[in-house]
C-alpha cells in the first residue's frame, strides 16, 4: 500500500537540497506552485498538439464506391487484359522463408482492349511482393516487389507483349499520406519543450534573473521554486529499488537508476496503450526488433542493479540474510499475485475464470527473475566492500570473482536453456526449431510455434492458461496459442537482471572512481555486443540464434543487455557525474514505477486515459490519445513525489 515517509526524512531532504526549513504553509504554496508550472507545460503541449490534426491531408477518393480504407491500408486496383484469369498473391518482405497468401482472383478481360478490375486492400507497414499467377494452369506470370504508402491508389495492368511474354506495371494513381508526420511533430513539440524548461533553468539561476523573480514574488517561495526538482538534481534520497524495502542508513543515490528505470517505464506505458497505432511500436512479428521490445528487458535489468545496491545497503544497516530472503519470497509472491488475478489481460473476455486463467505475464516473470537473482546475492553479497584489498594480481576482476557461486548458478540456468531448447524431442516439429511455424519455413512446421519454448509451456500450463493472441499471427499466420512470457524465455529473463546485478556490482566497487565504472560498463557493452554479432551472424533471421524477443532468446538478451550498457553509461555521466541534467522528467515514474505500471493497466480503458476517437482509423487521434495517456501518468508520478508517497511492496 502507499505509504509516507516520516516527518524527519523529509525535513533531512530539504535541508539536503540546500533550501532552508520552512513552515507547512509554505511548503503546500511552493509544491502548488511546481505543479501549477508542470501543468502549464502540459497545457502547452497540448495545444501544440491539436494541430497535429492538420499535417495530413485527406485523401480524395470521391471516385471509389463503397471502399473505405483503414489505418496501414491502400487502394490496388488490378486490371487483367489477359484471355485467362489471374491469381494474385502477396508476401510481406518481413515474413521470412513464407508461402504467398491469396489476396483474389482478377477474371480474364472481355475482349482485347477492355479488361477486367478488381480493387484489393494491401497492407502499408512493410515492402510486400505480389505474385501474379495465370489459372487453370498455375503459371507465375510476373512478380512486383514494392512498398505501398498508406491510403495511396494504385493500379497494376497485366498485358501480353507477345505469345510468351506478359507485362506488370504498377501506376500510382493517387499519392498516399505520410502517416509519419505525426510523430515528428510530436517529437519537435517535446523537444522544443525541453530546450525551453533548459534554457529558463539556465536564465532562473543568473543573479540578474533570480533577483527580479524574488523581487516580483515572495522571496521564500520564489527561491524553492527556483531549486526545486524540476530544474536542479537532488542527491539526498537512499539507495534502493521501490520493490525493497528503504535501508537504514543513507547514502548518495544514482539518479540515473531512477532515471534508466523511467525511461524503460515511460516508452513501456505509451506501447501499451497503443504507441500511436503505428508498427514500430509494436511487438515484432517474430525475429528481430522494435521500439517496443527493448523496454521489457531494460526494466528487467536496472531491476537487477537496483538489487545489488539495496542489498549491499541493508546488509551494511545490519539486516540478516534469513530476513532478507523472507522479505525477497514475500516481495516475489506479491509480484505474482498481483500480475495474475490484478491485471490479467482476460479480463477483457469478462470475470476471470479458472478455466482460462493466463499464468505468465510481465509481473510474474518479474517476480520470478527477482526471486532468483536476489536470493543469490542475498547468499554471496558483501556487506562492507572497504574492507576488501586491492593490492592482490586477481583485484581488477573483484566485482566477478567475488561472486562466483552465483555466477556458476546462472551459468548452469544458462546451460539448462540451451539443452531444452536445443536438445528437447518436441512432437512433429524439428529438434531445435525456433522458427514460428505458421506459413514461415515455406508451411513445413505449421504447429511447431516457438519449439521446445511453446512446447512446453503447452505441456506445464495448458493451452487454455497462455496468451491465445501471440505477435506471430500478424505476419506468419500462426494459429497456436504462445506465451511470451512463457517458462523457458523465464531463464532468460534471469540473465537479463543477474547482468543489471553485475552493473550494480560495479558500482559497488567503484563508486568513487567513475572512470572505473564507465570503462567497465563499456567492455561489458562491448564483451556482450560480440556475443551478439556471433549468434545472430550480424542478420535477422540467418544466424545460430536470432534475437527474438517472443522467445527470449540468449542473442536477445546479450543485445538488450549491450544496450542497457551503454545507454546506462549515457545517463551516469550526463546525470551523477557532470550534473548536465537531473533526469526529469522519467526521474519521477522511475521512483514509483510499480504503481505507475499497475495503474496504467488498470484505468487503461477509464477516462482520461482513454476515449472515444472521432476516426478510429487515424494515427494521428491514436497519437494524441496515448500521447496524453502516458503523460498524466508521469504527472500522476510526479505529484506523487512531491508529495513523497511511494508504493512499495
Amino acid at each position: 500500500m502507499a505509504k509516507r515517509k516520516p516527518e524527519e526524512n523529509r525535513k533531512h531532504s530539504s535541508s539536503a537540497g540546500g533550501a532552508k526549513p520552512d513552515k507547512r504553509k509554505e511548503m503546500k504554496q511552493s509544491e502548488r506552485a511546481n505543479i501549477y508550472f508542470f501543468a502549464t507545460i502540459v497545457v502547452i503541449a497540448a495545444v501544440c498538439v491539436v494541430p497535429l490534426t492538420a499535417e495530413i491531408p485527406a485523401p480524395d477518393f470521391r471516385h471509389l464506391k463503397h471502399f473505405a480504407l483503414k489505418m496501414d491500408e491502400a487502394l490496388l486496383r488490378v486490371s487483367n487484359d489477359l484471355e485467362t484469369e489471374v491469381l494474385v498473391s502477396w508476401r510481406s518482405e518481413r515474413c521470412y522463408q513464407c508461402l504467398f497468401q491469396h489476396l483474389g482472383v482478377v477474371p480474364a478481360g472481355s475482349s482485347p482492349g477492355q479488361p477486367s478490375s478488381v480493387n484489393f486492400t494491401v497492407s502499408t507497414q512493410h515492402e510486400i511482393t505480389l505474385q501474379l499467377n495465370s489459372t487453370p494452369e498455375v503459371k507465375e506470370l510476373c512478380t512486383v516487389q514494392f512498398h505501398f504508402g498508406e491510403h495511396g491508389n494504385y493500379s497494376l495492368w497485366v498485358k501480353n507483349l507477345n505469345v510468351s511474354l506478359t507485362n506488370c506495371s504498377l501506376l500510382t494513381s493517387s499519392d498516399p499520406v505520410n502517416s509519419n508526420i505525426p510523430i515528428l511533430v510530436a517529437f519537435f513539440i517535446f523537444l522544443g519543450l525541453a530546450l525551453m524548461f533548459a534554457v529558463g533553468s539556465r536564465l532562473l539561476r543568473l543573479g540578474v534573473v533570480r533577483g527580479f523573480v524574488l523581487r516580483i514574488s515572495g522571496s521564500i517561495e520564489a527561491e524553492r521554486f527556483i531549486n526545486s526538482e524540476l530544474g536542479s538534481p537532488r542527491t539526498d534520497a537512499l539507495v534502493t529499488d521501490n520493490i525493497l524495502p528503504y535501508p537504514a542508513n543513507t547514502s548518495r543515490r544514482l539518479r540515473s537508476l531512477d532515471t534508466f528505470r523511467g525511461f524503460s517505464l515511460v516508452i513501456m506505458v505509451f506501447v501499451n496503450y497503443g504507441g500511436g497505432r503505428y508498427w514500430f511500436f509494436r511487438h515484432s512479428s517474430w525475429n528481430g526488433l522494435t521500439v517496443a521490445d527493448l523496454v521489457f528487458p531494460w526494466f528487467v535489468f536496472i531491476m537487477g542493479t537496483s538489487i545489488a545496491l539495496s542489498i549491499n545497503s541493508m546488509l551494511r544497516g545490519g539486516m540478516s540474510r534469513s530476513s532478507l530472503l523472507r522479505k525477497v519470497l514475500w516481495r516475489s509472491t506479491q509480484l505474482f499475485l498481483i500480475g495474475v488475478f490484478i491485471i490479467n489481460p482476460n479480463y477483457c473476455l469478462g470475470p476471470l475464470s479458472l478455466d482460462n486463467l493466463r499464468i505468465p505475464g510481465v509481473l510474474q516473470r518479474l517476480a520470478w527473475s527477482y526471486l532468483v537473482v536476489a536470493s543469490l546475492d542475498v547468499l554471496v553479497a558483501r556487506g562492507h566492500l572497504d574492507i576488501l584489498t586491492t593490492d592482490a594480481w586477481w583485484s581488477p576482476g573483484l566485482d566477478i570473482l567475488l561472486y562466483w557461486p552465483a555466477w556458476l548458478c546462472v551459468l548452469l540456468l544458462e546451460l539448462l536453456w540451451l539443452c531444452l531448447t536445443f536438445l528437447l524431442p518436441v512432437p512433429d516439429c524439428p529438434t531445435g526449431y525456433l522458427g514460428p511455424g505458421g506459413i514461415g519455413d515455406m508451411g513445413l512446421h505449421v504447429n511447431c510455434t516457438g519449439g521446445a519454448a511453446g512446447y512446453i509451456d503447452r505441456w506445464l500450463l495448458g493451452e487454455n492458461h497462455i496468451y491465445q493472441t501471440p505477435s506471430s499471427r500478424v505476419i506468419y499466420a500462426t494459429q497456436m496459442p504462445f506465451d511470451p512470457e512463457g517458462v523457458l524465455g523465464s531463464i532468460n529473463s534471469v540473465l537479463m537482471a543477474f547482468l543489471g546485478l553485475q552493473a550494480g556490482k560495479i558500482l559497488l566497487h567503484y563508486r568513487d572512481v567513475p572512470t572505473s565504472v564507465i570503462s567497465r560498463f563499456l567492455l561489458w557493452g562491448l564483451f556482450l555486443g560480440t556475443i551478439s554479432a556471433l549468434l545472430t551472424e550480424c542478420s535477422t533471421d540467418k544466424g545460430f540464434i536470432p534475437v527474438n524477443k517472443n522467445l527470449w532468446s540468449l542473442s536477445y538478451v546479450t543485445t538488450l543487455a549491450c544496450f542497457a550498457f551503454v545507454l546506462l553509461v549515457l545517463l551516469y555521466y550526463i546525470i551523477d557525474v557532470k550534473k548536465w541534467w537531473s533526469g526529469a522528467p522519467f526521474y519521477y515514474p522511475g521512483m514509483n514505477s510499480i504503481l505507475v505500471y499497475v495503474g496504467h493497466e488498470v484505468f487503461e480503458d477509464y477516462f482520461p486515459f482513454r476515449w472515444r476517437m472521432a476516426n478510429s482509423q487515424s494515427h494521428t487521434e491514436h497519437l494524441i490519445q496515448n500521447v496524453v495517456a502516458t503523460s498524466l501518468w508521469v504527472i500522476i508520478a510526479y505529484i506523487l513525489y512531491r508529495k513523497r508517497i511511494f508504493w512499495k511492496i
